[in-house]
C-alpha cells in the first residue's frame, strides 16, 4: 500500500512540475555528454537495531572519462525496523570539479534522512527508497567563489527490481539483470525553474558473489534541468557500482 502511494504521488509530482516548468521557459536546449560512474556501497550491522551506511564515488566526464566530474562520500547511522525495512540519517559531502574551460571547484555539504526497504518475490526482489536531501552549495559567480552557500532541498524516490538469470532468487553465485529509476525534484526559495531536477534511469546485469557482495555494471541516463529552466543535460553514462555488507552481530 505505502509502495503504491509513493509510486502515484512521484508520478503526480512530475506531471505537474513537468507541465509547469514548460508553460514558463523559453525553448528549451538539450546537451548530451558521456561519463564514467563508479561507486562502493557497504552496509555494516553492529546488532539488531544500528549499524552505519557509507557510500563513495567517483565520476568522470567528457568521452567517458576524459577529466574528472564529482567526488563525493556520504556517511549515515542506520536503524533497522526490521531486516527489509531501515531509516538512515547521514552527511554527505560532494566535489564538483571545474566545468570545462573553468577553474573553480565548487564544495557541497548535505545533510540527509532516508527511510529503505526491500522485498523478495519468487524470481524478483525489489528495492525502493525515499530520501530527503539539505543542500549547502557553494556560490560561484563568474568562475569566482563567494562567501556563503545557496540553500536548497531535494527529494529522492528510487525503485529498482532484480531479476536471478538462474534459479528464483539472489543467491550466491548468481547472475542477474538490474533495472531502477530514481526521480529528483528540487525547492526552496532558490529553486525558481527547475523543481524538477533530474531523472536517472539504469539497466543492466549483476552478478552475486555471495549473500553479502555483488557488483552491477549497465548503461545509466542521466536527464537533468539546469536552473536557468531551458538548459537540459542527458547524460549517457557507464556506471559500475558494488554493493557490500557486513554483520558483526553475535552468531549465537
Amino acid at each position: 500500500m505505502l509502495r503504491t502511494i509513493f509510486n502515484h504521488l512521484t508520478l503526480l509530482a512530475f506531471i505537474c512540475v513537468s507541465a509547469h516548468v514548460q508553460g514558463q521557459v523559453p525553448e528549451k536546449h538539450i546537451h548530451e555528454r558521456e561519463q564514467l560512474w563508479t561507486g562502493y556501497f557497504n552496509q555494516t550491522r553492529f546488532s539488531n537495531r544500528w549499524g552505519i551506511w557509507a557510500d563513495v564515488h567517483y565520476r568522470m566526464t567528457d568521452n567517458f572519462a576524459r577529466r574528472p566530474f564529482q567526488f563525493l562520500l556520504r556517511p549515515a547511522i542506520t536503524y533497522f525496523i526490521k531486516d527489509n525495512l531501515r531509516v538512515h540519517v547521514g552527511y554527505a559531502y560532494a566535489h564538483h570539479f571545474p566545468g570545462k574551460a573553468l577553474h573553480t571547484s565548487r564544495e557541497e555539504h548535505r545533510t540527509w534522512q532516508q527511510i529503505w526497504w526491500n522485498q523478495k518475490y519468487p524470481g524478483l526482489t525489489t528495492l525502493q527508497w525515499l530520501r530527503l536531501e539539505q543542500r549547502f552549495n557553494e556560490k560561484i559567480i563568474g568562475d569566482v567563489k563567494q562567501e556563503g552557500y545557496n540553500y536548497t532541498f531535494r527529494i529522492r524516490y528510487n525503485f529498482s527490481f532484480f531479476i536471478p538469470l538462474k534459479g528464483k532468487a539472489l543467491d550466491a553465485k548468481t547472475p542477474f539483470a538490474a533495472v531502477m529509476n530514481e526521480v529528483f525534484l528540487n525547492f526552496g526559495d532558490n529553486v525558481v525553474y527547475n523543481t524538477f531536477d533530474q531523472n536517472r534511469f539504469f539497466a543492466g546485469f549483476g552478478y552475486q558473489f555471495s549473500s553479502h557482495l555483488n557488483a552491477q555494471l549497465g548503461y545509466m541516463n542521466v536527464y537533468q534541468q539546469e536552473a536557468s529552466g531551458n538548459n537540459y543535460f542527458s547524460t549517457h553514462a557507464i556506471r559500475f557500482f558494488v554493493f557490500h555488507s557486513i554483520d558483526l552481530r553475535d552468531k549465537n
